[in-house]
């Protein structure tokens, strides 16, 4: 049991808080909040304690800070905004008291662990529990943002999980360095901490911090020599594409945040149950889905297997539809017999069947990134995904380039890499592009490699096999590699860029790719 304080725990050498008109356990305040145990301090002189309120027998959180006063005008201000937001992921603020020599405020007691706590118990969470996670502290800020106000201190120690799994945030301290646009890059740190243990916007308040735990701080995020912070995907594997992208763009400062409503609806959009399968397992959700255009979600789950179940029980039917009609031939004496068929160089002799070829369709694509070996900034790598999303009329595309077309001068290539997820037996692979007059070709591999400038150098340089013949400034905008191996099985592609076309009359060069299907068993 544990419970989240409200600034960073004190130092082990930090001198001792005043003593004087210090609270102890049973002294009720208010003639109503009854102290029970002492939970921790914190450096800023704010104690936390574990109470009962005797007249409504609940149990209570008491946020003391001593002396009161002006010392604790911004903790009042704060519980007494917070105490005007009613919403089920954000921890109810009951009371909020000055006693000059003292103040406090009581709040919501929540049984159960901070997500800091959780992750440093359990370690990183799967990616179904960090959306779920998410989702709450973002539906807590669009409640609070609706009203004006700012949360101003949302991090893994103020985001508490209750033991029935309810998901809380707490103690909200806005300051004038405060803002909406801060509350919602903290979010992408707390997708990023649940989601690899690492905390993105370097030392952290070490709240919810009990006595015992020590004062170890939080472990920054894995960097790169400039400082740049790996992506959740560089750190751990099965982070899926849409949830590291979203975490990343959240995390840039280059890239306005969406609003606080938008992105809980994204997050609790995203926040679906493991067992529900509205989605393939392989594939990422969509910002914008035309819902006539995919098949229904129990087509998807299950229409394999009813098409098979159909196609087993047809096959009994004619199986024995074949021996009834021998049988009833065997009886008839003066039916001239036909000759026996024999064995062909496509049948075994024997008795045997060859098997027969397993039809083509449309395989799932389990995952795509965008390759940019020279990049520095790492732009044009954003809305991979948008490739496979089902929509032709949004895709990827690259930035717009002056002088000529091959990327002006200032790179070799850029493409999009292709995980199937198993290797499959590939017939062909299909290229929707905006324009015509664009190069390219296609490439397999073998392994994966880190998303970062020197990881797609790895890989443009390791993805060596070509798929059939590249295309020269193709005047079409669909380009189909059919050159594949049937003997063999790819499950890593690259479609490399080479050339770009005119975007227009002195508009410079760019393409972008709407849409890429793969055709294989």
């Amino acid at each position: 049991m544990t419970q989240v304080g409200e600034g960073q725990e004190a130092e082990e050498t930090s001198p001792p808080v005043v003593t004087f008109g210090a609270p102890t356990a049973g002294e009720v305040l208010a003639e109503r909040y009854e102290l029970v145990e002492h939970i921790n301090n914190d450096s800023a002189g704010r104690l936390v304690w574990r109470g009962v309120d005797v007249i409504l027998r609940r149990p209570v959180a008491v946020v003391l800070r001593y002396p009161g006063g002006d010392s604790a005008t911004e903790m009042l201000q704060a519980a007494v905004a917070a105490s005007r937001v009613i919403h089920p992921n954000l921890v109810g603020v009951y009371d909020a008291i000055d006693e000059d020599d003292r103040a406090y405020v009581v709040r919501e007691w929540v049984d159960g662990q901070s997500l800091r706590e959780l992750v440093a118990a359990d370690g990183p969470l799967d990616p179904a529990r960090a959306t779920a996670i998410g989702s709450a502290v973002a539906s807590a800020l669009a409640a609070v943002h609706a009203t004006g106000m700012v949360h101003g201190n949302v991090h893994p120690g103020t985001v508490m999980i209750s033991d029935d799994a309810r998901v809380v945030l707490a103690d909200a301290r806005t300051d004038g360095a405060d803002s909406q646009e801060n509350d919602l890059r903290a979010v992408g740190g707390v997708l990023y901490f649940a989601l690899t243990g690492h905390w993105p916007h370097g030392e952290a308040p070490l709240h919810g911090a009990t006595a015992g735990h020590g004062r170890a701080a939080l472990p920054d995020a894995v960097r790169d020599a400039g400082g740049a912070i790996a992506a959740p995907r560089q750190v751990r594997a099965g982070v899926p594409a849409y949830l590291d992208d979203l975490t990343m763009d959240l995390l840039d400062p280059e890239i306005a945040p969406p609003s606080s409503d938008v992105l809980s609806a994204e997050l609790n959009r995203l926040d679906i149950p493991a067992d529900e399968h509205f989605l393939e397992q392989a594939g990422p959700l969509r910002f914008t889905a035309d819902t006539e255009d995919e098949p229904s979600p129990l087509a998807a789950a299950g229409g394999r297997k009813v098409a098979l179940g159909i196609a087993g029980l047809l096959a009994v039917a004619l199986v024995g539809l074949l021996i009834g009609i021998s049988a009833l031939g065997g009886d008839d004496k003066d039916k001239t017999k036909e000759p026996v068929s024999q064995p062909t160089s496509s049948a075994p002799a024997g008795g045997g069947t060859s098997a027969p070829a397993a039809p083509v369709r449309k395989l799932t694509i389990q995952d795509v990134r965008i390759i940019d070996p020279e990049s520095r900034d790492r732009a044009e790598v954003r809305n991979a995904e948008k490739v496979i999303d089902g929509d032709p009329n949004e895709g990827w595309e690259t930035a717009s380039y002056r002088n000529n077309g091959k990327f002006g001068g200032l790179k070799k290539g850029m493409g999009i890499w292709i995980d199937l997820g198993a290797p499959r037996t590939v017939k062909s692979i299909q290229a929707t592009l905006s324009s015509t007059g664009a190069s390219a070709e296609l490439r397999a591999g073998k392994n994966e490699f880190p998303s970062s400038s020197s990881g797609d150098k790895q890989l443009v340089a390791a993805y060596t096999e070509r798929i059939g013949q590249p295309f020269e400034e193709h005047d079409g905008t669909t380009m189909t590699f059919d050159g594949f191996n049937p003997e063999a099985k790819y499950q890593y592609l690259l479609f490399w860029i080479t050339e770009l076309p005119e975007k227009d009359s002195g508009g410079g060069w760019k393409l972008g790719v709407q849409e890429i299907t793969v055709q294989g068993s």
